[in-house]
């Protein structure tokens, strides 16, 4: 369960454009989009990397995240293939326990959760760095952290990615096989879950269901060049 952390720092300058939340379960397309995105708009986007307890899978660094994207694609170290076909490459800063409960405690995270045992979490440091590089800031988030980022004085963009159907989301997260049959089933629950809070109404601004890839980027893209056009006009100008 997530836990509200507040306001905003006054340390946390939130001029310039608004920052982008992108929530939605595990397996839905965030990170492909993303990326996709990042590719389109080089030195436009910054991801905002998360911290976890987790241990890092086969291939990723620690604080690496999808802002260094278009750095990799510019000095073509990674095929853009290769970058677009991972699903799963969702780097973080990777602590102890110990360590982030002493940073949540006090007060460096604008939210965090607690999924499968282990802690996942946005730090208001992870934001500043993304601000500091004049990037538009994307933090990938779940649905309680939605709801407590909202309590925050952020105002970002809220939208939401989503797959057809419980069906299609089992089928993509059993193609990825980086799932224990327990986890997988522990996220499909956590997927029905934020399947029916997105349809709160209030909750986000825009509800992108991913049945078809390019149908869902045009639309990702639309809402952004619609609500941050002037910035993005002036970046790539």
């Amino acid at each position: 369960m997530s836990k509200d952390m507040g306001s905003i720092s006054p340390g946390l300058e939130m001029s310039g454009p608004r920052p982008v939340v992108l929530s939605g379960p595990s397996g839905a397309g965030k990170s492909t989009l993303l990326k996709r995105l990042m590719k389109e708009y080089e030195g436009v986007f910054g991801f905002s990397v998360s911290h976890t307890t987790r241990n890092p899978r086969p291939g990723e660094e620690n604080g690496k995240g999808l802002n260094c994207l278009p750095m990799l694609l510019g000095a073509t170290l990674l095929p853009v293939a290769d970058v677009l076909s991972s699903e799963t490459s969702e780097d973080y800063h990777f602590v102890t326990r110990e360590k982030m409960q002493e940073g949540i405690d006090n007060g460096e995270f604008i939210e965090n959760a607690e999924f499968s045992g282990n802690m996942y979490g946005t730090s208001k440091s992870s934001i500043e760095d993304v601000q500091a590089h004049n990037l538009i800031c994307i933090l990938d988030v779940d649905i309680q952290g939605v709801k407590n980022i909202k309590k925050t004085d952020l105002n970002p963009i809220y939208i939401s990615i989503q797959p057809p159907s419980i069906e299609i989301l089992e089928k993509r997260l059993r193609d990825r096989q980086t799932e224990t049959e327990d986890s997988l089933q522990k996220r499909l629950e956590a997927a029905r879950i934020d399947m029916e809070l997105s349809k709160e109404p209030g909750v986000f601004d825009m509800v992108i269901i991913n049945d078809d890839l390019e149908e869902a980027y045009e639309k990702l893209r639309s809402v952004l060049i619609e609500v941050q056009l002037f910035y993005i006009c002036k970046k790539i100008a």
